[in-house]
């Protein structure tokens, strides 16, 4: 096997890329990558130069994961801000360090990419080495690989590797056929409440509708935009990382795994969610807004998203990371995963210990909050 390391997913074809990426997430294929890249999301300029580690025999690429060089640790929704600063205070160089992951986007998959016909598990430990080795070496002080899935825990895990544990809220269709269904999933108190929430917003007018695929109106791809980068700028943690060219690409590239959810007052577009779909899976990914309306945040980007994944048969609705009021809707609480090495035998042993302890803390609180569903009891 040869490691080679790209500067922009461009230099692997497409359809080599896609076959490692085969039925996993959206996020890993190559229009979605080449997509972040070509508007100038994921560049050199925004602190995420790419440096793709592939595997090849010979001519053939038998595997690979999305890799990016950090300067800073905006965007990864694994915050390790507060390593960066222990690391500071004892004289120990952080940055620049590796990070395993697509950018801006908080959603598990794997990771290490491998031919169907490659051994898997060599595959992830020629990756891993050559990480190591890159840290190793003096110019990276770590490696990260983010959301990933549980055999990369596994193989990188017995590596040495440290392993973090978060959570996000999901929703299962554990069987509904309808909306009513869905509610009648919630307790009494909670279906209740998604009901007043759902009338209140229809009485002051607002339509909720979805377009999906070749059905999206171009001109939904613009007004997304702007949605976008309104909610943005009027949030003080805002952070804009997509741009008016992202959506004009995604408008040309992606269009067949998106679902655009928009609500209209009066012919306008007041606000939509941005949603990516494969398999049985639907993603939340951008949430926008022009006009402050009651109830309208959760009705668009819970409500209508739940009420479509229902009616075309999709098994999971996944919608981004954060969110506590998501547990009151029928969303419940799941683990997420992230592994770490660090080249600082001092840096790591304190960053062991304290992920030690988180991950007891976060075992507890994903255990409060399941007792805490708002799901009925028999579902």
């Amino acid at each position: 096997m040869r490691l080679r390391l790209l500067g922009t997913i461009r230099e692997v074809p497409r359809a080599a890329w896609d076959a490692l990426v085969g039925e996993g997430t959206p996020f890993l294929e190559w229009d979605w990558l080449a997509t972040l890249e070509d508007s100038g999301a994921a560049a050199g300029e925004t602190g995420w130069p790419p440096r793709h580690l592939t595997v090849w025999e010979g001519e053939r690429l038998m595997g690979g994961c999305p890799l990016y060089v950090k300067a800073h640790s905006l965007g990864e929704f694994v915050f390790d801000q507060g390593w960066a600063a222990a690391a500071a205070r004892a004289g120990i160089r952080y940055y620049p360090k590796l990070l395993v992951a697509v950018p801006f986007t908080p959603v598990t998959g794997a990771r290490f990419l491998a031919a169907p016909d490659a051994a898997r598990p060599r595959i992830i430990d020629a990756l891993a080495g050559a990480l190591e080795d890159m840290c190793r070496r003096g110019a990276f002080s770590s490696v990260h690989v983010n959301f990933c899935v549980p055999d990369e825990v596994q193989a990188l895990r017995a590596r040495g590797w440290l392993q973090r544990r978060g959570w996000q809220y999901h929703w299962t269709n554990a069987g509904c056929t309808s909306f009513e269904d869905y509610l009648a999933s919630l307790r009494s108190k909670r279906r209740n409440q998604v009901r007043r929430e759902r009338r209140e917003l229809e009485a002051q007018g607002v339509e909720i509708t979805a377009h999906a695929g070749d059905d999206i109106p171009a001109v939904l791809f613009e007004r997304m935009f702007e949605l976008y980068r309104h909610t943005i700028d009027r949030l003080p943690w805002g952070q804009q990382y997509l741009d008016a060219e992202f959506f004009a690409l995604a408008r040309a590239r992606l269009r067949s795994r998106l679902c655009l959810i928009v609500a209209r007052l009066g012919g306008e577009v007041v606000a939509g969610t941005f949603n990516v779909q494969k398999g049985d899976t639907l993603y939340g990914r951008y949430w926008g807004s022009a006009r402050e309306l009651r109830h309208l945040h959760f009705n668009v980007c819970y409500y209508a998203a739940i009420e479509y994944c229902i009616r075309h048969g999709l098994r999971r609705f996944e919608p981004g990371a954060g969110g506590d009021f998501k547990l009151l809707r029928g969303f419940d609480a799941v683990a997420t995963e992230s592994m770490h090495w660090l080249d600082d035998p001092r840096l790591s042993e304190a960053v062991r210990k304290f992920l030690a302890a988180e991950r007891r803390a976060v075992a507890n609180e994903i255990g409060w909050l399941g007792g805490r569903s708002a799901l009925r009891r028999d579902r």
